[in-house]
């Protein structure tokens, strides 16, 4: 078990995030995007915080450099993808933010001159593949939605990249709690530039402000950080690619979307891809060893 615990994190955090599909919709009724980001992520420091404040006596330069560097590319993602969102439809822009899965592996074929694992860099190109066939519509046109979308891609590309790079030298809950530091700052510091300082109170609000900010963001986050110190950033992105998978599920299941072909087989190229970047195909070589034996 203790071999697949990054694994299992990021499962969690990518069902976690799934989820926060219908926690976003609700928030939305209320709320500004902005609004929204700055409120997710204050809660998320406040309650990283109060759990580990003890941690916080051993934040080193060091520590709170890298942890504002994610937490800067962290709100960057979600600002242009929000702000994508009100240009493009939704699922042009789910598909052109997992494109991040993609990007990933030549960031550290670019940068730090890592070689490529062709079967991670398969399984990416297959889990972009998946969620296009499970989410877009097929339109020809592209817009500045679409592009800000892909930029987001990007930003959380470097997000997802720089986590796995930093938390081989930093412990995963300073870090966590530095870039959920940065992200609120930012965050307010939008939301007073944009004059939008009336914020509602309503219970029904507040309840899904909190969903978003305790499960989505407080415990995503922190479970992402500390099962990518497990795990490549390559099959970290495969694996968080499947938010997509599990948005459709819950759809499915709250909101009683009718389930298509099209959906199914966008769910089996993600899981089929999980299963190449992890696995290597090492199952079917082992198979044929033991015939040739």
């Amino acid at each position: 078990m203790k071999k697949y615990i990054g694994e299992i994190g990021l499962f969690i955090t990518a069902i976690i995030w799934g989820s926060g599909f219908v926690g976003s919709a609700v928030a939305l009724e209320s709320y500004t995007p902005y609004q929204i980001l700055a409120g997710r992520f204050l809660i998320g420091v406040v309650l990283l915080c109060a759990v580990f404040y003890k941690k916080l006596q051993f934040i080193s330069k060091s520590a709170l450099m890298k942890g504002s560097i994610l937490g800067i590319f962290l709100y960057i993602a979600f600002a242009l993808q929000t702000v994508g969102l009100q240009y493009t439809t939704p699922s042009k822009n789910a598909f052109l933010t997992a494109v991040n899965v993609v990007i990933v592996p030549f960031i550290g074929l670019l940068i730090y001159k890592r070689k490529l694992d062709i079967f991670e860099v398969a399984g990416a190109f297959l889990a972009m593949f998946g969620v296009a066939v499970l989410s877009l519509q097929l339109s020809a046109e592209i817009n500045i939605g679409d592009f800000l979308s892909f930029c987001c891609a990007i930003a959380f590309a470097f997000h997802i990249f720089y986590t796995s790079q930093f938390v081989k030298q930093e412990d995963p809950i300073i870090l966590t709690i530095v870039q959920m530091g940065m992200a609120t700052f930012i965050g307010f510091v939008v939301v007073l530039a944009k004059g939008e300082v009336a914020f509602s109170m309503q219970p029904g609000a507040l309840a899904s402000l909190l969903y978003l900010g305790i499960f989505s963001t407080t415990i995503a986050f922190l479970l992402q950080t500390v099962s990518q110190k497990f795990i490549t950033e390559t099959k970290a992105a495969i694996i968080l690619s499947t938010e997509s998978l599990w948005g459709m599920v819950f759809s499915i299941i709250i909101l009683s979307e009718v389930l298509t072909l099209k959906m199914g087989i966008g769910a089996v190229l993600i899981l089929v891809a999980i299963i190449l970047s992890e696995t290597k195909l090492n199952f079917l070589i082992k198979g044929k060893m033991k015939r040739i034996t």
